[in-house]
């Protein structure tokens, strides 16, 4: 016996209860789609529509389709009693289905002034069958052009679909037939007769400028001009720009005023406004209107009235410029000055190809004008403070600090392993017997353009070692004292490079590994360093001997396996190219066509792990996150240099060069190196190898021999 609802006998469900969660009735398993409430006993409703093959995935159909709606054009006939104008009247809908709970809803199109409350006539749900099937549900089956259907008593006949439809119901195996046309509303066409018919007592004139502005709002045709006044008394040939404007047929004329003309520099030469081609001159006011007035009876004021000319008679009508009359050439009138348009920019070309169809667009040179162009020399560096903040002063009236460039300095600066700092040994070029044997170290931070000279002490040299230039940046030598200073960039510095430093004249003479990586992984900044033009300057003298160089290499090489020393390929090259190359282009070669000596795999694995055992890195598994986030296809496969790329995430204490020989001894692909391999072998926490008792040196050996046949390859390939 049930307790009755008093206040006390009932329960809330909830009481206690912590775990409000909706039970989740789909799923997927293996990207297969899963019905949870299935497999627990649960039925679902099998009244629903049939989806054809292919198209069902096993997913439910509120899942498959999603957003996919049936669109049937339908009509029904709706009888008018007691009233004479008409007997039934046609009433035109829209059936939309619902393929994913199979809902109906029914949308009447709207008709002015119809006086039929219109819009939804029947709400999204799903709609019974009639009478004796009312226990069933409309399907998808039920729809097609055609078919009658009765939905509440109203018999709706369809006589369309959309493209989309069309396309479903064939996929279903069902026959579309062809769309007919609703029957013609008797009434409708009688009103519109009559609407027809009628003719206004006070006609309105509409004046409809809107459109105009919404669709060309923004849109200026921009043309160059010249008006050539050198006729009259000390007139000049003035440059003017015309401004067109799509949005009301309006034109604007300014003008470029050069600097010292002796003329006001006024460069509105004409407002915007609707240029006559002819003007009339002034009229009085309410000569010229919008509209013409026929009669005006009432009283002044509030409640008069007025009855509009539709002959406009004694209208003054006036013929303005509009874009038909603007080409390349022609002469416009601007208010009794003849104005010549020369040239347009890119979208006044593309608008008259587009509309016109016009193609040529041949542009008028203006005259060379006479004035002289003044130069304005600046002021002598006077040494205080810096040349940039001095020449501040000179070109603006309130002098600007200059401004320093953070984003390089954040690009540039030093992250981890990357200094971003290219050194070179240098000495004095000088021929004073104290300064002969002298070597300096030449530091270029690429940060800020700024570099430092440093002269490592030697004992018993009688001078004194230390800092020989402080961190600055230094201007290059100048032709004349009025010139601008320029300031060393990182291209000016190479081997063999002369650079002068307060006087002190410096010829580099070295680089160590990472300057010339840098500049090997930079080459279009650094020519020196760029493998493609060193071979293009090859290519003249290889042309016309190359079987001499083959003959000059093949004596060099006593062993006749395709190598050379180093020392035999440099003075080869340097007396094959007649002086075209410098030392460090020289070199730059050495080093693309080398043969790499590396230490074996254990001792590569013993340095690499003793320098990260040293500096206590135990990243691993980062390592191994940061590789795997790398790897988007899931292949285990890195190219090397976004594994390198990893490393240098995470600050890796190792040196690129080791960390790069290391990967060269792992299993590689087309995609790149195994990742995993190279993760065992720096992993000294788990995969720990026994030291050994002499380590090999921290750098790989470098390169004794060089393949000249590689060259040889290059130059024919170049010459052919």
């Amino acid at each position: 016996m049930a307790l009755p609802l008093l206040p006390g006998n009932s329960f809330d469900k909830n009481l206690g209860r912590t775990n409000f969660h909706k039970a989740q009735f789909f799923d997927y398993n293996a990207d297969v789609p899963v019905n949870k409430s299935a497999e627990s006993g649960g039925q679902l409703d099998k009244n629903r529509s049939v989806y054809p093959e292919g198209v069902d995935k096993g997913e439910p159909a509120w899942v498959a389709f999603d957003r996919q709606v049936l669109r049937f054009n339908a009509y029904f006939q709706e009888g008018i009693e007691e009233k004479r104008e008409e007997q039934f009247r046609v009433r035109n809908c829209v059936i939309l289905f619902y393929l994913e709970d199979d809902s109906v809803q029914v949308n009447e199109k709207q008709i002015e002034n119809s006086g039929i409350p219109q819009g939804t006539l029947i709400r999204r749900h799903r709609i019974p069958l009639p009478p004796p099937d009312d226990d069933k549900f409309y399907t998808v089956e039920h729809f097609n052009i055609g078919h009658c259907v009765q939905l509440y008593s109203k018999m709706f006949q369809i006589t369309g679909c959309d493209q989309f439809t069309k396309n479903f119901l064939a996929k279903l195996g069902s026959k579309v037939p062809p769309a007919a046309e609703a029957p013609s509303d008797p009434y409708s066409e009688h009103r519109d007769k009559m609407i027809g018919s009628m003719q206004p007592h006070r006609p309105y004139e509409r004046l409809d400028t809107l459109r105009q502005f919404l669709d060309c709002d923004r849109q200026v045709l921009r043309f160059y001009c010249l008006w050539d006044d050198t006729d009259s008394t000390f007139g000049d040939p003035h440059e003017l720009v015309l401004h067109y404007y799509l949005a009301d047929d309006t034109i604007e004329i300014l003008e470029k005023i050069p600097q010292n003309s002796g003329r006001d520099s006024i460069p509105v030469f004409l407002r915007r406004e609707k240029l006559p081609k002819n003007p009339p001159g002034m009229y009085q006011p309410g000569v010229q209107t919008k509209r013409t007035v026929l009669n005006v009876f009432g009283p002044t004021g509030h409640g008069g009235r007025y009855i509009l000319d539709a002959l406009k008679t004694g209208a003054v009508h006036n013929e303005y410029y509009h874009e038909t009359d603007l080409t390349i050439g022609a002469v416009l009138n601007v208010w009794g000055r003849k104005v010549l348009l020369c040239d347009c920019d890119d979208f006044t070309k593309n608008f008259y190809s587009t509309k016109y169809n016009v193609g040529k667009f041949e542009p008028i040179q203006f005259p060379a004008s006479s004035a002289r162009e003044i130069k304005n020399d600046l002021p002598p560096y006077t040494g205080f403070g810096s040349e940039e903040d001095s020449l501040s002063s000179c070109l603006h009236l309130i002098p600007k600090a200059p401004r320093k460039d953070h984003a390089k300095f954040m690009e540039k600066d030093r992250q981890g392993l990357k200094s971003n700092v290219l050194r070179f040994v240098a000495c004095l070029n000088s021929n004073t017997s104290t300064d002969i044997g002298r070597k300096f170290i030449v530091s270029y931070y690429l940060s800020d353009d700024t570099l430092t000279v440093y002269e490592p002490p030697i004992r018993n040299s009688g001078i004194i070692g230390g800092k020989f230039l402080e961190r600055c940046r230094v201007a290059k030598p100048k032709a004349n004292e009025s010139d601008p200073s320029v300031y060393y960039q990182p291209e000016d510095f190479y081997i063999g490079a002369e650079v002068v430093f307060n006087n002190f004249s410096f010829i580099l003479t070295e680089a160590d590994e990472y300057a010339m990586r840098y500049m090997e992984s930079n080459s279009d900044q650094f020519p020196h360093a760029n493998i493609n033009l060193i071979l293009s300057k090859l290519k003249g003298p290889a042309t016309a001997h190359i079987e001499k160089i083959k003959t000059a290499f093949n004596d060099a090489d006593i062993d006749k396996k395709g190598f050379v020393t180093e020392e035999e390929f440099k003075t080869l090259v340097k007396g094959l190219a007649h002086g075209l190359l410098n030392e460090h282009e020289v070199l730059t070669l050495c080093r693309y066509y080398k043969t790499a000596k590396r230490p074996p795999l254990a001792s590569l694995t013993t340095m690499v792990q003793a320098d990260l055992k040293k500096n206590k890195f135990q990243k691993f598994s980062e390592l191994e996150s940061v590789l795997k986030s790398l790897d988007t296809e899931g292949s285990g496969y890195l190219p090397t240099g976004q594994v390198l790329h990893g490393c240098q995430l995470l600050e890796l204490p190792v040196s690129d060069q080791l960390i790069e020989a290391s990967m060269e001894n792992c299993q590689k692909s087309k995609t790149g190196i195994l990742y995993q391999e190279f993760l065992q072998l720096v992993n000294w926490v788990e995969h720990p190898v026994e030291p050994q008792d002499k380590l090999p040196e921290n750098v790989p050996e470098e390169a004794t021999t060089i393949n000249y046949t590689s060259l040889i390859e290059d130059l024919t390939a170049a010459k052919s």
